[in-house]
């Protein structure tokens, strides 16, 4: 808890920073652009109804006045492990960081003592087809390319262990 309160007090130092250092062109980047469409045979729907069966966990977001925004991967029984709705509730989380007009850096955090330890291996055996693990693997996919996309700056906070995919 110390480590996070004094990251969360010192971002602004590293955004001013930072700030002057970003090049135009990373202010500019086209937002909510996926990687992968209905052309490459990836259907997000389907993927969505499939993902949401496997549930538990949830994604957290907290905006603070400050422009601070801290993500928290919350699944701390399973290791943070990703679950279908975790998944989806990343997802709405992005969308929510790319409309957030006051928004100058993020914080990725796992609860307890893990950061994150991947997907949830219950979802990926039941996804073992090899149209649905593209389609979940594509949908990731897209999410990691728009949070990479974000005009923030960004610092993942691992405390723990980091495993798998999520390393």
């Amino acid at each position: 808890v110390q480590w996070s309160e004094f990251c969360i007090e010192n971002m602004n130092i590293l955004l001013w920073k930072n700030f002057q250092r970003l090049p135009n062109s990373r202010l500019f980047q086209p937002r909510m652009l996926c990687l992968y469409n209905n052309t490459h045979g990836f259907e997000e729907d389907e993927i969505k109804k499939k993902l949401q069966q496997f549930m538990g966990g949830s994604v957290d977001l907290s905006k603070e006045d400050d422009g601070i925004g801290l993500l928290t991967l919350n699944n701390p029984r399973f290791m943070n492990a990703f679950t279908g709705t975790m998944m989806i509730e990343l997802q709405e989380r992005i969308t929510e960081l790319e409309d957030w007009k006051d928004g100058k850096g993020l914080i990725i955090r796992g609860a307890g003592n893990t950061f994150c330890s991947g997907s949830d291996l219950n979802a990926v055996r039941a996804l073992s087809s090899s149209q649905n693990g593209m389609n979940m693997c594509m949908f990731m996919q897209n999410i990691l390319t728009r949070l990479m996309r974000l005009p923030l700056i960004t610092a993942a906070l691992v405390q723990g262990k980091a495993l798998g995919g999520g390393a």
